[in-house]
């Protein structure tokens, strides 16, 4: 028997929960692409876009997923031959680094591993080494979603200006951006990437490019550029037509203004608390359960948790076994370990990830850790107490 039936959860780190006024507003006919109403709403979109980078820099809408945002961004940066320093701490910086690859340009990683952040002093090292400047960018990924590791970008950018290293600082914003506080200007972040399907909580299809004017003038010598990924023509504010090289992507169009206008009505600054508040909810009853049993969070310093996904370690095979429960039982999907053991290992089935990004409140989250506390409890897997009365607490303190 299954309590399944009802409205599911998608609790996974991507496509996150997709808002009703989102789903109505791409509920419409097929808009004309070469005049009217479309036209008209791209220099408000547009313009809130920069709101949720918190940038006054230069933004290129693509037709593409998050990868596609790595390589348009790539691709107005490099030249074959040229090399990018990445501080990898989980698999997407490794994954950035197969696609750079592919178009020549050489990879230091300096591999962090699964559990810790960025140290910037070793990132101070690498640059420092590099006394002919072959570096041309710094790729990072601030959130990575297989670990949830949240990593310091302002630290970055102090070592490359105490260092004198021109090196394009590029941060990778897709798992969290309207989640973690993230400021593109202030922090000094030169290239930021972004989807639409996290924290934008929009169906997976449109990728942005936030870059600034030092980004563009390395553009100039870029010689991975091809048509389809310039960013320039995409910023031309009179052709819209070359804002997406072709037909526009109408109905995410749509969309995204929906869900921006959600934003803008709730106020950035209260979309970061809401996020930090439900996030600390789900690690204190994570905390709970796991002071008697095997549950343990991925990144054990708070301070480098991020308010958008949590990695979770619970050995064996039961992150397998907890997924397919709370799943088939109770209509909650969550998110598989991806990238922490290989596939096939004993150990890969131990693992698994929530994501907690944009359409959540405070009802979802304690909803969701009911299931899983639930699911625990069905499958005997050891777990101490008050999970629960922790998160509520968390909750009722805010």
């Amino acid at each position: 028997m299954s309590l399944a039936n009802g409205r599911p959860y998608l609790a996974i780190p991507g496509p996150s929960v997709i808002p009703d006024a989102v789903l109505r507003a791409m509920h419409r006919a097929a808009p004309n692409i070469y005049t009217g109403e479309l036209h008209e709403m791209m220099p408000e979109l547009v313009a809130d876009l920069k709101y949720v980078a918190q940038t006054e820099q230069h933004c290129a809408i693509y037709i593409a997923n998050g990868h596609g945002g790595w390589e348009a961004a790539l691709a107005n940066m490099l030249s074959p031959g040229d090399a990018v320093l990445i501080p990898a701490t989980g698999r997407f910086g490794h994954t950035w680094s197969d696609m750079s690859a592919a178009l020549g340009v050489e990879n230091r990683i300096i591999d962090f591993g699964l559990r810790s952040p960025i140290d910037a002093e070793r990132v101070r090292e690498a640059l420092v080494e590099d006394r002919e400047h072959r570096i041309k960018a710094v790729l990072t990924v601030y959130v990575d979603t297989s670990t949830g590791i949240r990593n310091d970008l302002e630290a970055l950018r102090r070592v490359l200006d105490e260092t004198g290293h021109p090196a394009l600082l590029v941060a990778d914003c897709i798992a969290c951006m309207g989640c973690d506080r993230f400021e593109m200007d202030a922090w000094g972040v030169d290239v930021a990437i972004t989807g639409s399907q996290k924290g934008l909580m929009t169906p997976p299809g449109l990728a942005f490019v936030f870059y600034n004017d030092k980004a563009d003038r390395v553009r100039e010598n870029a010689r991975c550029v091809t048509h389809y990924w310039d960013w320039r023509p995409r910023t031309d504010p009179v052709d819209f037509y070359r804002h997406f090289d072709g037909t526009a992507p109408t109905h995410h169009l749509f969309a995204l203004r929906a869900a921006l206008d959600m934003i803008r009505e709730e106020g950035l600054e209260q979309v970061m608390r809401r996020h930090a508040i439900l996030a600390r909810a789900l690690w204190a009853a994570f905390d709970g359960w796991g002071a008697e049993g095997p549950i343990e969070i991925n990144m054990a310093d708070p301070a480098y948790r991020s308010h958008a996904v949590t990695a979770i370690r619970i050995g064996g095979d039961n992150g397998d076994r907890l997924r397919a429960w709370c799943e088939q039982k109770a209509g909650v999907t969550l998110g598989i370990g991806l990238g922490m053991a290989p596939p096939g290992s004993p150990e890969a089935g131990g693992f698994f990830r929530v994501g907690h990004m944009g359409h959540i409140n405070a009802h979802m989250t304690m909803g969701l850790l009911g299931v899983i506390q639930a699911g625990l409890k069905a499958l005997d897997i050891p777990h101490g107490p008050g999970g629960l009365d922790a998160a509520a607490s968390v909750c009722a303190e805010a």
